[in-house]
């Protein structure tokens, strides 16, 4: 089981229910931040620290105040906690039920669990919390387990295409992503980038991102 967690919560109540699932679990090293500045430099000072946590409960959602944050969402939090941490665990546990933002933050994270907020959330927390601390296997709340069904064909999104636009018009993926990230458009992290374009490449059948451009071309998806 986990021995060191943090929780990235905004609201009390929910970030009490966590804690009271926590101890129930036997879990007593934990910390709680309201911020997802916050969490993200506790979590940063624990590796400087070598006692890195092994695992982060966040929402995806956090109510703007009259503090100036740099990191605004949950999905951005646990963007940069995967690229600071690799092997941190990670739970997204929200009242979020839109399919495209649960498989993005399962495919693009790499997120461990998923847990809906709702009227079984604890007794789904408990259970996410078992099995990804036992294995590397995913968990993700029954209402919404159709996000991460197998569908016969990769489905281009608004992203894909600003992609492909961009590409099209000679910008670099380093230059794409910067411009992603000034215009807090996500996923913008390198490696969601890179399995971007291979899912894409893959999709089109192209051998290289030239190839890709052509394609897509040709077809008049841009």
């Amino acid at each position: 089981m986990f021995k060191k967690v943090i929780i990235a919560e905004d609201f009390e109540e929910f970030n009490l229910a966590v804690k009271q699932t926590l101890n129930d679990l036997n879990i007593v090293n934990f910390q709680h931040a309201k911020y997802c500045d916050d969490a993200f430099l506790k979590i940063r000072k624990a590796i400087q620290d070598n006692e890195p946590y092994d695992l982060l409960i966040s929402d995806l959602s956090f109510k703007k105040d009259h503090r100036e944050v740099k990191i605004g969402s949950g999905d951005e939090l646990i963007q940069k906690v995967r690229e600071l941490q690799p092997d941190i665990k990670i739970i997204a546990y929200s009242i979020e039920d839109k399919n495209a933002r649960i498989k993005s933050l399962f495919d693009d994270s790499e997120i461990d669990a998923f847990v809906l907020k709702g009227r079984n959330s604890i007794e789904e927390l408990k259970k996410a919390l078992t099995i990804i601390s036992a294995s590397d296997q995913k968990f993700i709340s029954p209402e919404v387990a159709s996000a991460l069904q197998e569908k016969g064909n990769y489905e281009i999104d608004d992203v894909d295409i600003k992609i492909l636009k961009y590409l099209a018009a000679g910008t670099s993926q380093d230059e794409i992503i910067e411009i992603f990230k000034s215009s807090d458009v996500k996923p913008n992290s390198k490696s969601a980038m890179e399995k971007r374009l291979s899912k894409l490449k893959d999709f089109f059948k192209a051998n290289n991102t030239v190839h890709l451009v052509s394609i897509v071309k040709d077809m008049g998806i841009i």
